[in-house]
């Protein structure tokens, strides 16, 4: 009984606290609103442009053909292991085309688009982007392939 007035005094007291506080800016003076407005000074410092210089950006998704990534495991799609038609089933490169594709390369240089998995899968299971390579060579060699 006394810890719930005690409570109750604690609300009550933080009630007065916010009225007085609002009653404290109704007292305030009105801004003249009808009075001269002052025209805005121009600009005298230069104006330095908010984005990173051109060397220094990323490349966007539409600058890239794609994107790749290693998948070590047994690739697991609707509850079943994709393997390749020459029996890989492990090792994978998986590529996330510009028009939003998935391709998937075995060890053994086998490409073929997988309808399904999409783009959202991709961007789940791949971690961030290391490195941009200017051709497919290089993408491979740096995966391991």
């Amino acid at each position: 009984m006394f810890r719930r007035n005690r409570a109750d005094r604690k609300f009550r007291e933080a009630q007065r606290a916010g009225q007085a506080v609002l009653a404290m800016h109704t007292e305030w003076p009105q801004p003249d609103v009808n009075g001269p407005v002052a025209a805005p000074a121009a600009p005298t410092a230069t104006v330095v442009p908010d984005f990173l210089p051109p060397e220094f950006r990323a490349p966007s998704r539409q600058d890239v053909s794609g994107f790749m990534m290693r998948w070590d495991l047994p690739l697991v799609i609707n509850g079943e292991v994709h393997a390749c038609h020459c029996g890989a089933y492990r090792n994978w490169i998986v590529f996330n085309m510009r028009d939003d594709s998935i391709w998937l390369r075995c060890v053994a240089g086998h490409e073929a688009e997988e309808t399904r998995l999409d783009t959202a899968w991709y961007n789940r299971n791949s971690g961030p982007v290391d490195h941009f390579h200017p051709t497919l060579e290089d993408g491979l060699r740096h995966l391991g392939h």
